[in-house]
């Protein structure tokens, strides 16, 4: 498969296949890279597209830096890469995985994008916040004093919290088809289910798999959702 090794903006990116007048913008989730996208490429490219994907901040060759991966940096960041496709390609579309789809809901609302898929998307924040909050003893209260509060799944900020409390996701025009997982503890059934009847979307449940899609009959399952999909 052509690869072709870029950076935007001074963000490590992969231009995947051959050339095309259509491309999916591939936005990972956290602990990945923009290496992980080859299946998604090879796939996307029998449909005719290119992939082009990116190292989120502190993930890939980014690792080590002090620009953190949070979601004003995110925003910025794939807003330079959407800037950069859609002058690129005269059709684009966007897969985004798990924190990436957080992203990509808080940037692209008003992208013209031809299709979106997202696999484990985190689309309400504020929840997943409030689940740590349980998971690991902490208030609102002591995280407005302490500001920042480490867990084994990521720091909590609180001025992530506030950011995240006051901009909830209301617009989503896109046509989207989800792919969640029934054992996922980032976000509830019900928070997939209100989204997909709010914004029309086409939903897949494994009933089996946890957030990652890391077992070895998931590999099957997300290919299979994707060439139905992209």
């Amino acid at each position: 498969m052509k690869v072709q090794n870029i950076k935007i903006n001074n963000i490590p990116a992969i231009i995947w296949g051959e050339k095309s007048d259509k491309s999916y913008i591939h936005v990972h989730g956290k602990m990945s890279c923009k290496e992980h996208a080859e299946n998604f490429a090879e796939i996307a490219e029998k449909k005719g597209y290119q992939t082009l994907s990116f190292d989120l901040p502190e993930h890939g060759e980014r690792k080590g830096s002090d620009y953190r991966c949070d979601i004003w940096n995110g925003m910025h960041d794939l807003t330079v890469i959407g800037n950069y496709v859609f002058s690129m390609w005269s059709g684009v579309s966007l897969f985004a995985c798990s924190l990436g789809a957080y992203f990509s809901l808080n940037t692209y609302t008003d992208r013209n994008f031809m299709n979106c898929l997202f696999q484990s998307p985190v689309l309400d924040m504020e929840y997943l916040i409030q689940q740590m909050f349980c998971w690991f003893n902490v208030t609102e209260e002591k995280l407005c004093m302490e500001k920042e509060i480490p867990t084994p799944v990521d720091l909590l900020r609180w001025d992530y919290y506030q950011y995240v409390k006051k901009h909830p996701i209301k617009k989503w025009n896109i046509p989207t088809s989800i792919l969640y997982g029934g054992k996922d503890t980032l976000q509830s059934a019900e928070v997939i289910q209100k989204f997909v009847k709010a914004h029309d979307c086409k939903l897949t449940i494994s009933q089996s798999s946890e957030h990652p899609f890391m077992q070895k009959q998931d590999i099957e399952t997300v290919c299979t959702w994707l060439e139905e999909n992209v």
